[in-house]
């Protein structure tokens, strides 16, 4: 593919990545973590909603599906950010957000977690699959899925194109959040306001885009 393609096609990645859906989910996963785990979430995100878009645009160039078919992508995609929204409210609302700090070669660490314990918990590798899930909504949209269905080879570098203008604003969005990590969340107060809003956004994103 032409150089000019594949900027278009990087450039409709960036487009994309800036839906308030992506955003919401990425904020949804990274908020109070650590530097290491933000970074690793937003570009697992990325890569596997390049990978589920890929899938997909493969799927089409062999096989037609129905506009109503696909439409089901938005539903689960909106279930997603649902669901997310909810927990983070649900876990504000009975107090199961909780702080702790220590000190460590002279330098002060914060952990935020739920529940009763501060355990090692699975977001990083669970972003990767909610990213694919996302990709699954942002089928009908996509400019690669658009080229399979017109009859044109969806390859590699087409994908690679596209991955990397979601990775570049994720990671920036991600850098967004970090910065509230390390200089907002210091207390419980507000963890509390920073957990609820975020939650509050997922929830009127998800709806909007469930009865849209």
């Amino acid at each position: 593919m032409e150089s000019l393609g594949l900027f278009l096609v990087f450039w409709y990645g960036i487009l994309h990545a800036l839906g308030a859906d992506h955003l919401t989910a990425i904020a949804d996963f990274s908020i109070g973590k650590d530097k290491r785990k933000t970074i690793l979430i937003t570009v697992l995100f990325a890569l596997g909603h390049g990978s589920m878009l890929f899938i997909f645009a493969k799927i089409l160039e062999t096989y037609y599906i129905p506009e109503t078919i696909l439409g089901y992508g938005d539903i689960i995609s909106s279930t997603v950010i649902l669901t997310m929204g909810f927990y983070l409210l649900y876990m504000v609302a009975t107090n199961k957000i909780h702080l702790q700090k220590h000190i460590h070669e002279n330098k002060e660490h914060i952990h935020i977690y739920f529940g009763k314990e501060h355990s090692h918990d699975s977001t990083t590798t669970s972003s990767f699959t909610i990213g694919a899930l996302m990709g699954i909504g942002g089928v009908r949209g996509m400019l690669v899925t658009l080229g399979a269905i017109q009859g044109q080879t969806v390859n590699m570098d087409m994908i690679l194109a596209f991955t990397a203008g979601v990775m570049l604003v994720f990671v920036g969005f991600g850098g967004v959040i970090l910065y509230i990590n390390q200089n907002l969340l210091k207390n419980k107060q507000n963890i509390r306001r920073i957990f609820a809003t975020t939650g509050a956004i997922s929830v009127i994103v998800g709806a909007g885009m469930f009865f849209n």
